[in-house]
């Protein structure tokens, strides 16, 4: 007699997409009725000059484009390679190669882009995108090293430079120096809702036709082509005039003399870390549970949290409230480093794990635009791009390190990798905390000099 298994199938409320949706719509639209507009400006101050004003437009139009060309390939990346027959251990080394190339690269790229102009590292970026959709739409078997290092190194260009570029024109077209957090954290609420584009684009464009393998490299053929295009004829940059050696002192001086810095870029590269660590575990983590789970349904709570934790930037930085930014980022810290304790305590109720994996990606949404604003208190913009390169270094090298010993070799389990991310995101709170200390009192940052 044959026996039947009944497999049990989880899905999300879906009241949740609808809860984050009015969320962020609340969020947004009821802060012009909190915001004091005597002490900051908003982009619902009607004090803006209409030349900022299509100066941020125009720059978040090109970043959301070069938004949806990176979730285009963070959606569509792990099914292509299922497409092609890539086993599971080709998908880790595909890992460990983009890893490794932004290793190598994050610190050169970060100074190069400093010194030749952030446009033409962004230019660069777009050729990347571009290269890798023309590679994979004559290729029937494209190569995994040669995508993974360009993708590698365009992902990397795109976590420094555009941000880098648009605080050096900023200073440079003479708008409000209090103006750009309206700029940081409407960037950290693109990027997200850009991915989610992605994904909804990649799906749309394949459908249930595997064949169509090859439509997402059209389309990022395309919106790489208008990137490029938009960046070459509407942008005007002058870069700075100074050599590898003036830049070196005033690097040693500003960014490796300056323990400030260092605290700083010790948070950053722990953030940096622990993202990377959910992204790749997160899947595994859920599925322990024995239940069939449609992931794709849950992807987007995890930007749309994304998304709702950025709104709350511009509430934190109005004005009203006695709180510096260091105070705020010690609490996200450890609110991050306990939800992913509970996470790698291995806790398998799947409804627990993704509310849990909401909240760290709410405080992941707050926790970006801030350090963006400690960057520019504390880092000169002339080395900026150096700074944050040179700080994704240590947080790639733990990933590499992560990848060969527990998903390569299995030498380590993924509790214990979380384990480590937990640490370096409760030391990065005591960081945030030193740096309160230690920082210029009250705010008087460099640019003011």
């Amino acid at each position: 007699m044959a026996i039947t298994i009944e497999s049990s199938v989880w899905e999300p409320n879906p009241s949740i997409y609808i809860f984050l949706f009015f969320s962020c719509c609340f969020s947004i639209f009821l802060f012009p009725h909190f915001t004091n507009s005597n002490r900051t400006s908003t982009v619902f101050d009607h004090g803006i000059s209409s030349s900022f004003l299509r100066f941020q437009r125009k720059f978040i139009l090109l970043y959301s484009l070069s938004s949806v060309m990176e979730g285009l390939w963070l959606a569509f990346g792990e099914f292509e390679l299922a497409s092609y027959g890539v086993g599971r251990e080709q998908m880790v080394m595909s890992l460990c190669y983009r890893f490794g190339a932004s290793l190598i690269a994050s610190p050169f790229l970060g100074v190069i882009s400093d010194l030749i102009g952030h446009k033409k590292a962004c230019l660069f970026f777009g050729i990347l995108h571009l290269f890798v959709g023309i590679w994979k739409r004559v290729s029937e078997y494209p190569s995994i090293f040669v995508t993974s290092i360009c993708l590698s190194l365009a992902s990397t260009i795109f976590s420094f430079s555009f941000e880098s570029w648009m605080v050096t024109l900023h200073e440079k077209q003479g708008h409000r120096l209090d103006s750009l957090n309206d700029t940081f954290w409407l960037m950290a609420f693109s990027e997200p809702a850009c991915f989610i584009a992605s994904q909804v684009f990649a799906n749309w464009l394949v459908g249930d036709n595997f064949e169509k393998k090859t439509a997402p490299s059209t389309a990022a053929i395309f919106l790489a082509t208008v990137c490029i295009t938009f960046l070459s004829r509407g942008w005007a940059e002058n870069p700075q005039a100074i050599s590898l050696k003036d830049y070196s002192v005033s690097f040693y001086a500003y960014i490796l003399g300056d323990k400030r810095i260092w605290l700083l870029g010790w948070a950053q590269a722990c953030l940096y870390f622990s993202i990377g660590i959910f992204w790749i575990l997160w899947a595994p983590t859920v599925v322990a549970d024995g239940r069939e789970v449609h992931l794709g349904l849950i992807y987007p709570f995890f930007l749309g949290s994304r998304m709702l934790g950025s709104t709350v930037f511009p509430w934190l930085t109005s004005g009203r409230l006695p709180i510096r930014t260091e105070d705020w980022l010690v609490y996200a810290y450890i609110i991050l480093g306990l939800v992913l304790s509970i996470i790698a305590y291995d806790y398998q109720e799947i409804g627990v794990l993704v509310t849990l994996f909401i909240l760290f990606h709410a405080c992941v949404g707050l926790i970006l635009p801030s350090l963006a604003r400690l960057r520019t208190m504390y880092v000169p913009n002339e080395l900026r791009g150096g700074m944050m390169g040179l700080s994704l270094a240590p947080a790639n090298a733990a990933m590499l390190l992560s990848l060969v010993e527990g998903g390569y070799y299995r030498n380590v389990g993924n509790a214990a990798l979380m384990a480590f991310g937990v640490l370096g995101l409760l030391t990065s709170a005591g960081c945030m905390h030193a740096l309160k200390q230690w920082g210029k009192q009250p705010y008087n940052n460099w640019h003011k000099q």
